[in-house]
């Protein structure tokens, strides 16, 4: 087929579309949300993917943890034998400091705050903050998370660590709320009922979301937490490994030794876990799993009624234009032109509602990303083109048949039709 027989092809698809202007667009409604929930939730999830993987790198991308139990599960749901796992011990860092050479630091850190059952709260003269998360760390827990930046004042030292004094740094909402309008470096709040000095004041992090970040935190000294809450039972350890050692070789290092510590018998599994900092990702990508299958089933659904649309529509064109076929027949047109012609018409049809489902789903990510500053969605090129590819096929296969069967009419028949 030359140039000018596509061109007279395309011509004559753009006429037949504008003539039924209903039924076409009743038609490509199919593709339309196909096509749009493809590239609107493939664009969320994508920036959302990049959110996370920056979120992961600020914990440290060479910075592991030891837990009593899995991150991420509530204790009621785990089965009985992790449930009564014994508590790790803050003794355990200088242990694993001193027989693994293959790690850098290990600190240990306890957390008391509203989603283990436990509440604190801050507050100076009228002002109040509840919900807050509060932490005892010992000095170098923010080498060990870079996550835990200080903006104002300085961290936990050693000797605040070797006194158990009475200091906190806060989380930016918490001292703005407690001291607004105010420098609350030096300044005092009493939490939980005891005076503490305000030594530091973290940077911005409103969390995962928009929740739970550095902002809600509260860090105490972990000689002064085991003071005044003795009966804090949970631990955890951060360790970190050198960038010139292997990192498998780092964990398993402490592995074994957490196996001496804890005295388990060759024949006994772990009773405590090792998570990476990528915890979040692993955990992410079980919370998207089932959307992706969701999405893809919309998609599916939406893609095949409009790909039973096309090839309805198809197949009443040719039988509406029978005669037509016969008059082009009869004058010289070949089989693979009459194919050519209603194949062209019915990509045609499913490509604009592959362009409109493509604008639609842009839209829809810039919308989400304007109105949800946590929601960071992000139109690839990648879902362009497969919304693109996704558009030309439904039409390439839904509008075979009804061009072969147009192409296989006999042209007397057709010359003959009514």
């Amino acid at each position: 087929m030359t140039r000018h027989d596509l061109k007279e092809n395309l011509f004559n698809a753009l006429a037949t579309l504008r003539g039924h202007k209903v039924r076409s667009g009743l038609t490509v409604l199919g593709i339309v949300i196909g096509v749009t929930s493809v590239i609107s939730v493939a664009s969320i999830i994508d920036g959302l993917n990049l959110y996370i993987q920056k979120r992961v790198e600020s914990f440290g991308s060479r910075t592991y943890f030891l837990s009593r139990i899995p991150f991420g599960q509530p204790p009621d749901r785990l089965p009985e034998k992790m449930r009564s796992r014994r508590y790790l011990e803050v003794d355990y860092a200088p242990m694993l400091r001193a027989s693994c050479p293959d790690i850098e630091l290990a600190t240990p850190f306890k957390t008391r705050a509203f989603f283990f059952g436990q509440s604190n709260e801050m507050h100076v003269g009228d002002k109040r903050v509840e919900r807050i998360i509060l932490r005892g760390t010992e000095s170098d827990y923010i080498d060990a998370i870079p996550l835990f930046s200080v903006n104002e004042g300085r961290f936990i030292s050693r000797f605040d660590q070797e006194h158990a004094r009475d200091v906190v740094v806060l989380g930016a909402a918490v001292a703005d709320s407690l001291f607004p309008n105010t420098d609350p470096v030096g300044k005092t709040a009493y939490l939980n009922g005891r005076l503490y000095e305000v030594i530091g004041v973290f940077e911005k992090d409103p969390g995962l979301f928009g929740g739970g970040g550095v902002d809600a935190f509260a860090v105490i000294p972990l000689s002064n937490y085991l003071k005044n809450y003795p009966e804090a039972k949970e631990t955890h350890i951060a360790f970190t490994i050198p960038r010139n050692s292997d990192p498998q070789r780092g964990v398993d290092e402490v592995t074994e030794a957490m196996r001496r510590i804890r005295r388990l018998r060759h024949d006994q599994d772990n009773d405590f876990e090792v998570i990476s900092s990528d915890f979040l990702t692993q955990l992410w990508n079980q919370l998207t799993g089932a959307l992706v299958v969701l999405t893809g089933v919309i998609s599916s659904v939406g893609l095949l009624v409009g790909g039973i649309g096309v090839m309805n529509i198809m197949l009443i064109s040719v039988t509406e234009r029978t005669r037509e076929i016969g008059v082009r027949r009869a004058i010289g047109a070949r089989k693979a032109d009459i194919r050519v012609q209603f194949l062209l018409e019915s990509v045609l049809l499913t490509s604009i509602g592959g362009a409109l489902g493509i604008l639609i789903g842009v839209a829809i990510a810039a919308f989400v990303r304007n109105a949800f500053a946590s929601v960071p969605a992000t139109v690839s090129t990648f879902w362009v083109v497969t919304g693109v590819a996704m558009s030309v096929g439904v039409g390439l296969f839904f509008g075979s048949y009804p061009a072969n069967r147009a192409a296989n009419l006999d042209p007397i028949v057709c010359l003959r039709y009514e």
